[in-house]
């Protein structure tokens, strides 16, 4: 009698409204916090596509290397015992258009006293030319009567290297005059029959520094040689 008042009272429990309810509000439950914990999940295993941007823009803004600064003294031509020599401040204020600009001036004066330099010495001992009737000193030369047919010739040769150094030059227009792009390699015409340019920077620093001095010297020696001329009125050589 007892287990079957014990089966009539289960089976009166599984029949009351409570089961179903608290059945029901279970489900409820755990469909409220399924979202939740989703969510939480997925913000633990991947990051925000505008973090993970920021992160790359972050790792490549620190592995670019510093735009280099641009300096008077990295320029090739320094060299001892004078070191960096500008007595008059020529660069103090300038820019960088200007001070390449400034360089290569200096460049195109060295060569030509190089060339002429060359000239004084071959031309008045070794002078077969037109005839080989100019036999004067250097510095009137060029006023005799057989050259000065070929002048002509020679400054249309000039001027066709100097129409295309004229694209060296930033343009006037809005900008500083007389200036040269950054861009620019001071003197190189594209012109190296023989390759000596070396690739290695630091090879070229030490041949363009050879090849300033060399044009300082020249620019002295002609200074002094046409000054010896016109004083003595003879030939040097």
């Amino acid at each position: 009698e007892r287990s079957g008042h014990l089966q009539e009272k289960a089976s009166s429990l599984q029949a009351t409204p409570r089961g179903p309810h608290l059945r029901h509000t279970h489900e409820m439950f755990a469909l409220a916090l399924a979202p939740t914990a989703f969510s939480v999940t997925t913000s633990l295993v991947a990051p925000q596509p505008r973090a993970f941007v920021r992160m790359q823009e972050e790792a490549v803004a620190e592995a670019e290397p510093p735009a280099p600064v641009f300096s008077v003294l990295d320029l090739p031509g320094i060299t001892g015992p004078l070191g960096f020599f500008d007595p008059l401040d020529f660069c103090g204020e300038a820019t960088e258009g200007k001070i390449k600009f400034y360089r290569e001036v200096e460049l195109k004066h060295g060569r030509v006293a190089m060339l002429a330099s060359l000239g004084f010495l071959v031309g008045e001992n070794f002078h077969p030319l037109f005839g080989g009737g100019i036999d004067v000193p250097s510095y009137i030369a060029f006023q005799e009567t057989p050259l000065q047919t070929f002048w002509p010739a020679v400054i249309l040769f000039i001027s066709i290297l100097e129409v295309f150094s004229v694209f060296s030059f930033n343009t006037p227009f809005g900008g500083e005059p007389w200036t040269i792009r950054s861009d620019y390699e001071n003197g190189d015409l594209g012109f190296d029959p023989l390759g000596l340019k070396p690739t290695d920077p630091a090879e070229f620093k030490e041949m363009a520094t050879k090849e300033l001095n060399n044009g300082r010297l020249a620019m002295i020696g002609m200074a002094g040689m046409v000054a010896q001329e016109l004083v003595s009125g003879s030939k040097l050589f």
